[in-house]
């Protein structure tokens, strides 16, 4: 069993722990946008909707631009500037998701246009995302070495080994016959024992 758990954790080591795949950054950056004007529009119709004034169905797209823009604008820039700093410096980490943040917190502050506000606002996102990235995008605590060792864990159960090492390994018996098992079963046990044990024939000439 020791060598069984030494060599799952050995093919948990095999697999490296930080390789980095790069991202399609346009396709990214295009379906967040996507998504960003779905709920920039969703928000802009509860605005309309909650109207006083008669504003009609077209106030979504009248009255409801600036939201609708900002919705689509300020998630793109985060993921178009923090996944061209990750292909870049080919690291997911931190500092990508700050520089996103500060993208996308600038975006935010546009309409304002005010430069001091448009800092502020980037500073104040940036922060916020590069620390939630720090925490392992949790928000109890930094990430645990359970964590790990869970992931590794999984890798070692999922990794599927040949038979013939798995045999090698654990042995055979207990339910386990590979081929030629009887053999050497018989030859065991003639060293062991002095005896030898032949095999009866299922045929009718070992019946006569």
């Amino acid at each position: 069993m020791a060598s069984h758990e030494d060599h799952g954790h050995s093919a948990a080591a095999a697999v490296p722990d930080n390789v980095y795949h790069p991202h399609d950054v346009l396709d990214e950056t295009s379906k967040t946008a996507v998504v960003g004007l779905g709920a920039g529009f969703f928000l802009a119709a509860i605005q309309n909707a909650m109207s006083k004034r008669n504003v009609g169905a077209f106030g979504v797209f009248s009255r409801g631009a600036p939201i609708i823009g900002l919705a689509a604008a300020s998630p793109a820039a985060y993921t178009f500037f923090s996944r061209t700093t990750m292909n870049l410096r080919e690291k997911d980490d931190a500092f990508a998701a700050a520089v996103g943040g500060f993208m996308a917190g600038g975006v935010l502050g546009l309409p304002t246009k005010r430069m001091p506000i448009v800092m502020a606002l980037g500073a104040f996102v940036g922060g916020v995302q590069g620390s939630f990235k720090l925490l392992g995008g949790r928000l109890d605590s930094f990430k645990e070495e359970d964590d790990e060792f869970a992931r590794k864990e999984t890798v070692r159960r999922t990794t599927r080994l040949p038979v013939e090492q798995t045999i090698s390994e654990i042995g055979e018996g207990r339910g386990i016959k590979p081929p030629g098992y009887e053999e050497r079963r018989r030859e065991r046990i003639q060293e062991k024992y002095g005896f030898e044990i032949n095999p009866v024939k299922a045929t009718v000439e070992g019946s006569q």
